[in-house]
């Protein structure tokens, strides 16, 4: 161990950490949940704090040594892939996230010091002209547009075009529709697939919509949204940094009191998320009802066998990616309820619940984005159609008198509906006993792939 000190006095902090004081405090104050900040959030930080460094530089508001020194700093840590030994403070934490924001300057000065002739210190160098409560919002934003841009968006369209795919692929088999869990009129497969691919692309056009909100900084408020001790050029030259390195298009925001005060696009976006997750749940929920049986059930499908699934009942095989993607779903709508809450707690000038929105935030985006590969290419492009299940069905399906409606009437049609489904019989079979419509004709009526078109 060695002694450091910071403005409340001495403490002890393991030897060879990079961190000091600040962070060790948090250390010993939040032993809560053993989570820390994700690492995407850290790394975002860690280049915000690079190109504070280069914009101060170039506004001449900290020495050229300092700032070459912090930016050399930044550079290795973002090269490292064992970054989180460094950063060890919990999510749960004070509410504006300044021991994460403090982790990361005193990492940063420890490490830039070690190439100055000065010490570089956490607060006058790395953390000139900001505050946490503007850095840390920012963050958000910056992680949060950066993983959709780089990992969700190319997810969902990878899911999205799959399931296009696939429904091509299976445009000429004929299903029995059911509303309710019931049976219902006939529709080709490739026209359910088609709904799960538009709810997809949906969220797609959504989440691109969001961007431009994500791309608006705090950066610049420090405290309260005022610019106290910032230069007016800063958060300007910081954004043009980052775009840059990233490709994004990051601008200070128009009003900084309401990006530092609220958290309202981050629960925008969590909505989105949540309405991919309820998009994947209906997806998953398909494929595992479809893929039912495969005796007892609807067994219209046979999904890739993965794994065995039951450590009793030999030969027994599970939706296991359905699955997955169900429970993702569930977290990630549990997530969006913890941002709600989460946005709710902008108290005045501040918000004070943002680790949780930026560690709920970000979960959900990696879920969504990795379970959506694994349901594209271990669900949907690799299954089977049990066509004769289909048809076996499809011929019993007293529900296709419907379209004998408007040549019969709907009272007529529903009682040869109801003796087809007691006597278990087809349901041209009936109608030919009881109307004098003729057979040829009644195979025209009833052509199931006909009624998938739709019209009179």
């Amino acid at each position: 161990m060695r002694t450091e000190k910071d403005s409340m006095g001495e403490l002890q902090v393991p030897a060879d950490a990079l961190y000091t004081a600040q962070t060790q405090r948090a250390i010993n104050n939040f032993p809560v949940s053993d989570t820390r900040m994700p690492e995407s959030y850290i790394r975002a930080l860690v280049a915000l704090k690079k190109a504070a460094a280069i914009a101060n530089q170039k506004l001449e508001q900290i020495p050229a040594e300092t700032g070459e020194a912090i930016t050399k700093a930044a550079d290795r840590l973002l090269s490292e892939d064992d970054l989180m030994q460094h950063f060890p403070v919990d999510v749960f934490q004070t509410g504006s996230g300044t021991s994460t924001n403090m982790n990361a300057n005193e990492v940063l000065a420890t490490l830039a010091s070690r190439e100055t002739s000065e010490p570089v210190s956490p607060n006058d160098h790395i953390n000139y002209g900001q505050s946490s409560n503007d850095v840390i919002p920012s963050v958000i934003h910056i992680s949060a547009a950066l993983k959709i841009k780089n990992a969700l968006l190319p997810a969902l369209n990878c899911l999205a075009a799959s399931i296009r795919s696939k429904a091509e692929e299976v445009d000429g088999f004929i299903k029995t529709g059911r509303t309710h869990l019931m049976d219902a009129m006939p529709i080709r497969m490739s026209q359910g697939l088609g709904a799960w691919a538009t709810q997809t692309e949906e969220n797609i056009a959504r989440l691109e919509q969001s961007l431009p909100a994500l791309e608006a900084l705090a950066l610049g408020g420090t405290a309260v949204g005022t610019g106290i001790n910032a230069h007016p050029d800063f958060s300007a030259l910081v954004c043009d940094v980052l775009n840059a390195e990233t490709g994004l298009n990051f601008r200070p925001a128009e009003d900084y009191f309401s990006r530092i005060a609220s958290q309202d696009t981050a629960v925008a976006v969590s909505g989105i998320l949540k309405t991919q997750a309820v998009t994947m749940m209906k997806i998953a929920n398909d494929l595992r009802w479809m893929n039912s049986g495969p005796l007892a059930g609807l067994g219209e499908i046979e999904l890739e066998a993965l794994q065995p699934g039951s450590s009793i009942m030999p030969g027994k095989v599970n939706p296991v990616i359905p699955e997955a993607a169900a429970m993702v779903s569930a977290q990630v709508m549990g997530n969006d309820v913890a941002i709600n809450v989460a946005g709710q707690s902008g108290n005045f000038e501040l918000n004070v619940m943002l680790p949780l929105v930026a560690h709920n935030l970000l979960q959900s985006i990696g879920l969504i984005a990795n379970v959506s590969r694994l349901l594209a290419d271990k669900a949907i492009a690799s299954f089977v159609v049990k066509e004769e299940k289909l048809q076996e069905a499809l011929a019993k399906n007293p529900v296709l008198v419907t379209a004998l409606n408007p040549v019969i009437g709907y009272l007529k049609a529903a009682e040869i509906a109801k003796q087809a489904y007691r006597e278990g019989r087809p349901i041209i079979d009936v109608a030919d006993e009881q109307t004098d419509l003729g057979r040829t004709e009644l195979e025209r009526l009833l052509n199931p792939e006909k009624l998938t078109h739709g019209g009179l």
